[in-house]
């Protein structure tokens, strides 16, 4: 049976929650997935903010790539020639001779700790 079109536990809204929290990252800072899945609400899912960030259409404009794994790595080939990795450059993001950025340095800290339903 589908989901009711209002249920805050809809795929579709869910996402919509994840959209929202992205979109909030400024430029030059990061947020890992797990920091965006407790921010939307869905503490303990970072996978699903992956996959909501997967579905994502080209040209979005939810900034998908400051979103980043728990090490501050970039989770899908994240090599040197990356479009992850090049978006990021230009927003003053450096990374370590590992590939990964300090999130001491770049981690985003919001002042609202939650997106409501």
């Amino acid at each position: 049976m589908p989901a009711a079109t209002g249920n805050p536990d809809s795929p579709k809204s869910l996402h919509r929650r994840i959209h929202e929290v992205v979109s909030r990252i400024p430029r030059g800072r990061v947020a890992t997935y797990g920091q965006i899945a407790r921010l939307a609400g869905i503490a303990r899912q970072p996978r699903l903010v992956g996959y909501a960030l997967h579905a994502l259409p080209a040209g979005t404009s939810v900034p998908w790539q400051r979103v980043v794994n728990a090490q501050g790595g970039i989770s899908t080939s994240g090599g040197p020639d990356s479009v992850q990795r090049k978006l990021l450059e230009r927003e003053g993001i450096r990374f370590d001779s590992r590939g990964r950025l300090s999130l001491d340095d770049f981690q985003w800290r919001p002042r609202s700790s939650r997106v409501p339903p």
